[in-house]
């Protein structure tokens, strides 16, 4: 996405890393960039507006919930997997291997 418009900070670099802004885990140059992108782009502004509130809505409901460690682990892994544009298996490569049954 895009809005046509030249910025210091490209739109795809903004939106690529918008979570990581949302979440406070980049430094504060970097923060700052994004902060006068989201001033001069309408777009990128809502964008991240609505994922901010979709993060308020999905603590408010399911905050409580503590996430097991090797969980994270995994969903951490299969994210960069995928933002180093590697393939990721449809199946769970760390998981047990089913074992048949008796007959």
């Amino acid at each position: 996405m895009s809005c046509g418009e030249p910025h210091e900070t490209d739109c795809s670099e903004v939106l690529d890393h918008l979570y990581e802004f949302l979440d406070h885990e980049m430094p504060d140059s970097d923060c700052t960039k994004f902060e006068v992108h989201f001033e001069e782009c309408s777009p990128c502004l809502e964008k991240y507006g609505l994922e901010q509130a979709v993060k308020k809505l999905v603590k408010r409901c399911c905050g409580q919930d503590d996430v097991p460690t090797d969980l994270r682990a995994k969903v951490m892994g299969r994210i960069e997997l995928i933002r180093s544009g590697q393939t990721v298996p449809e199946h769970d490569v760390t998981a047990a291997p089913a074992t048949p049954q008796e007959s």
